[in-house]
This record gives C-alpha cells, sequence and structure tokens, in this order.
C-alpha cells in the first residue's frame, strides 16, 4: 500500500469559507510530506442552471478555486499547487482522484455537531470509498499534540501505524500507539504486542518518539477521548457492513465524533505484512 513518488494531496473545495481550514490542513499535510497539492471544486450543473447567470456561477466556481489556490500559498509559499474545476458530484470526482492519489482531504461538514449523521454523508462516502488513505478535517484547529494511532493486531492497523509514523517523522516526531481492550482482559500480551511491533515499524524511523499504550474500555469512546489532546488520529478501517458505509464500528466513531483531524487507511486485507 504505497503511493507513486508524484502522488498528490488532493483536497475538495466548495465555495465557502468552511472550505477554508481544510485546504489549509491539505497544504500542510503536502508540504510535510513533500507532496504537490491538487485543489479540485465540482462544478453543479444542476445548481448552474437555476442560477440567475450561469456565466456567474462559472465565475464563483473560479473563484472558490484561486481562494483556495492563495490560502494554500500562504501556509507553504513553495507548495507546488494546481486547481481544477470538474464537472459533477463532489464525492464521484474525489473518488476518482483518490485512485491516484497519496491522500485526499475533505471537509467533515460540521458532523461532529450532529447527533445523527447518515452515511450518504460526503466525508463518510468518501473515507468508505477512496482507493488511498482519506483525512477529514475539522472547522477548529487541533492541538499541537502528539499524532495517536489505534492499534488493533490487524494488517491494516499495521499500515495504519506506518502511516502515522511518517506523518510523527515528518512533524514534531511525537507518537501515541494505543491498543484498547476489554475491562477485565489480561494487558500483558496486547502491551508486547504493541512495544514489538513499534519496535518493528519505527526501523524506518528512528527519530520518531514512540509511546505504547493499552487502555480499557469501548475502543471508539477510548480512542476518541484520547485525541482531544492529538493533532491528528490515524486509524485503520476494514468495515464490511454496508450500515456502516463499509466503515468499521471503531473507525466510523472517530470520524463522527473525534475533534482532532482523522486518517482513515482502508481497503488492505489482512495478509501478512512484511518487515520494513
Amino acid at each position: 500500500m504505497s503511493a507513486a513518488a508524484d502522488a498528490p494531496v488532493v483536497v475538495g473545495v466548495s465555495g465557502t469559507e468552511q472550505s477554508l481550514p481544510v485546504v489549509r490542513l491539505a497544504a500542510r499535510e503536502a508540504a510535510e510530506h513533500g507532496r504537490r497539492l491538487h485543489v479540485v471544486h465540482a462544478f453543479n450543473w444542476e445548481a448552474a442552471l437555476a442560477a440567475p447567470s450561469l456565466a456567474g456561477a462559472r465565475s464563483e466556481a473560479e473563484r472558490a478555486i484561486d481562494r483556495a489556490v492563495e490560502v494554500a500559498g500562504e501556509v507553504a509559499p513553495d507548495l507546488p499547487v494546481e486547481a481544477q474545476v470538474v464537472e459533477g458530484a463532489a464525492v464521484a470526482a474525489l473518488l476518482r482522484h483518490s485512485e491516484s492519489a497519496f491522500l485526499v482531504v475533505v471537509g467533515d461538514g460540521g458532523m461532529t455537531a450532529r447527533d445523527c449523521v447518515t452515511t450518504e454523508a460526503a466525508a463518510v462516502q468518501v473515507a468508505a470509498r477512496a482507493g488511498c488513505p482519506t483525512l477529514v478535517a475539522r472547522l477548529d484547529p487541533p492541538p499541537d499534540g502528539p499524532v495517536l494511532v489505534g492499534l488493533d493486531g490487524s494488517a491494516t492497523s499495521r499500515f495504519a501505524l506506518d502511516f502515522a509514523l511518517d506523518c510523527a517523522g515528518r512533524h514534531d516526531g511525537r507518537l501515541r500507539a494505543v491498543r484498547v481492550i476489554e475491562p477485565d482482559d489480561d494487558a500483558t500480551r496486547p502491551g508486547q504486542d504493541v512495544t514489538d511491533l513499534l519496535t518493528e515499524r519505527r526501523r524506518a524511523h528512528p527519530t520518531v518518539a514512540a509511546e505504547p499504550e493499552v487502555l480499557r474500555g469501548d475502543p471508539g469512546q477510548v480512542l476518541i477521548d484520547q485525541s482531544r489532546t492529538a493533532r491528528l488520529v490515524v486509524v485503520g478501517t476494514r468495515g464490511d457492513q454496508p450500515w456502516r458505509g463499509l466503515l468499521g464500528a471503531v473507525s466510523q466513531s472517530l470520524l463522527y465524533h473525534a475533534p482532532a483531524p482523522v486518517v482513515l487507511v482502508r481497503g488492505v486485507t489482512d495478509a501478512p505484512l512484511e518487515a520494513s
């Protein structure tokens, strides 16, 4: 599960001010990973035809793109940025671009403030179906904390750990690797598993200060609570339940409720994972 060396960070933008924090986060991630940024705006023909002026609607789309490029330049002046207005639905456009992207970044649409979120929400659909990791941004900036990664022993979570280690190594070198177990379970074996896995995967990231932890409770709720002091949360998802939008229970909980930005790594089977 590795992206091409020239694969960009793709970010979807609308014409609203709520897109700008998403662009800022995408620009920071692209700059830290040494990737170019590809800004995508989906042009809605149905809405445009209902507008007083078709030319005016197209001009608004161009202004949205120009503003996003401007904001990205404020975050990282030397960042290569390309922008594109595409026709069609936003989710479909982002899914197409995700097939050749390093990371796709979307806003959460304010879902953390809602009691009920439909699986048809754009962030849910992209996270569940993208061909690369998905970063779901929040409106409020996160604290300057460590990268938090949730582990469950699966190959998918190991790929999430690799992604999290890379993020931490390119930022401030701090990582928390958390395994959540049932309240009555013995923590000895899970704790050793997390320590061994970190020792193995940190070989490619020797400068990262990784802190292994085993916590007890409901995995989704524990990771949501721990995310309050994280700058970024990374979790693997291997859900196969259609009613969860093809997201697992833990990744869905984090997507809906974690206050920090969440990276969801999916599309990996539980095949043996080669050592770095």
